[in-house]
């Protein structure tokens, strides 16, 4: 039961402290949209997307009148589109367009799912559709692609890791005329999961049910605002329980609006997110909840071990308030989504490297990250290669989305607009790893890999 106290201080979360369920994403299921003929295979995608999706913009503004929530994104992800490129072969651009037009026509944010999934080599239809990316990008709008180049049971593709090296630069070079937005738009991921709600690495995994909804909260402004009130004296240990506290009740309102959402749509309610989703609002970032733990900023030395308390606290609070937790579930560090990153970055306090070692400690890796444009495409491989080392080991997600801005230099800015925001172009190192990238091969997987 609700008392007074408990729904005045939800309207207080929603109201002053940018409370809300980041994205109800539908997954779908292309599976039975592949045909040899890839004109019908994507009138079978268009039609099939429709089908499901075609209230769902309309159910969440629903629950936003209904509860006041609100509900910033609605999205959808698919199946990887190379298992259809596959069976079809043709341009697998024509199938980016196909997504283009039914995300438009169903009105939703983004569609994810133009994929791959080559931890372990190319089948059919992944190498076609890898290099396809950058003009897929290029020529839709709300198209979102993710690659997934090694796991800890497969072992790095390493192969795969030069390709997307190179894709990464070529989709900002061709969308060099709109802030290189095709780079913001493409993710690389190691141990990608199958129900990941959030852009732009969401798809639909094959072990899926055939439509799902599935639900991203985000709350870093309430858990800053909590831990505001704290006194400084307060131990770690009385931290953490404030963080669990806080993320269960957010998670409870993620449940609701999850829950009734897929009733309303008739389809199976998939899970919830529980990552603390930053924005370049002020008083939404995730590097200020670092900073009222006790930093004088984020990227100070002792950054990793806060980060480290805060995603775990944030995973333990939410287990308990909903019995499907799932997707990435911590806390995202995105430098141009999170106002108190760009802020760090911009004063040289926050570096790559620093944020390769949160990232083992986090979800989900090296994100919305802007590097010189002229950077060589072997020292982008050579990062992406770096953060899936650490997925591999650590049996845990982690994800490269690094955005080369094309005619920009150390220190000037790439400004996105919106959700994505603007950052700082970062320095990396020059050296060159290219004869690494260029042996090709696989990084065995390793001894963590032999669990049966």
């Amino acid at each position: 039961m609700l008392n007074t106290r408990d729904i005045m201080e939800t309207i207080t979360m929603i109201q002053d402290e940018n409370l809300d369920i980041r994205t109800i994403t539908m997954g779908i299921s292309l599976i039975d949209c592949a045909d040899s003929d890839i004109d019908k295979s994507c009138e079978k995608v268009y039609n099939k997307i429709y089908r499901y999706a075609k209230n769902l913009v309309s159910t969440g503004e629903a629950i936003e009148r209904k509860y006041g929530i609100p509900i910033v994104n609605k999205r959808i992800s698919v199946t990887p589109i190379s298992m259809l490129a596959g069976v079809s072969g043709g341009d697998p651009v024509k199938y980016a367009r196909t997504l283009d037009k039914v995300a438009k026509d169903v009105g939703v944010n983004f569609i994810g799912g133009f994929s791959a999934l080559v931890q372990k080599g190319f089948s059919a239809g992944d190498r076609e559709l890898i290099e396809a990316i950058p003009r897929a990008l290029a020529e839709t709008d709300l198209v979102c692609s993710s690659v997934n180049i090694g796991s800890t049971k497969a072992g790095i593709n390493m192969d795969a890791v030069k390709l997307m090296g190179e894709t990464v630069c070529k989709a900002s070079e061709y969308t060099k005329d709109k802030q290189c937005i095709g780079a913001a738009k493409l993710v690389v991921f190691c141990n990608a999961v199958e129900d990941n709600p959030f852009m732009a690495g969401a798809f639909h995994g094959v072990g899926e049910a055939d439509c799902v909804l599935s639900v991203g909260v985000s709350g870093p402004g309430v858990v800053r605002s909590v831990l505001s009130k704290m006194p400084d004296t307060a131990s770690m240990n009385e931290v953490a329980e404030t963080i669990k506290k806080t993320a269960f009740k957010i998670t409870r309102m993620g449940q609701l609006v999850g829950t009734e959402a897929a009733e309303m749509l008739g389809v199976q309610f998939g899970i919830i997110d529980l990552s603390l989703a930053p924005t370049p609002a002020v008083g939404d970032s995730v590097a200020h909840i670092l900073e009222e733990i006790g930093l004088e900023q984020c990227g100070a030395h002792g950054t990793t071990a806060a980060l480290a308390m805060l995603n775990d606290a944030v995973k333990k609070g939410g287990v308990m308030a909903s019995s499907s937790v799932g997707g990435l579930s911590g806390a995202f560090i995105p430098v141009s989504e999170d106002a108190g990153m760009i802020d760090a970055a911009r004063k040289g306090v926050l570096s790559l490297e620093k944020l390769e070692a949160m990232t083992a400690v986090c979800s989900v890796g090296l994100d919305m990250i802007v590097i010189p444009g002229d950077t060589d495409p072997a020292v982008v491989s050579a990062i992406i290669a770096d953060e899936a080392a650490i997925g591999m080991v650590n049996s845990k997600t982690t994800a490269v989305r690094v955005i080369p801005a094309i005619g920009l230099k150390e220190g000037e800015e790439l400004d996105f607009g919106g959700l994505l925001g603007y950052g700082p172009v970062m320095p990396v190192r020059k050296q060159s790893p290219a004869k690494m990238i260029n042996r090709g091969g696989r990084i065995p997987a390793p001894l963590q890999s032999l669990k049966n």
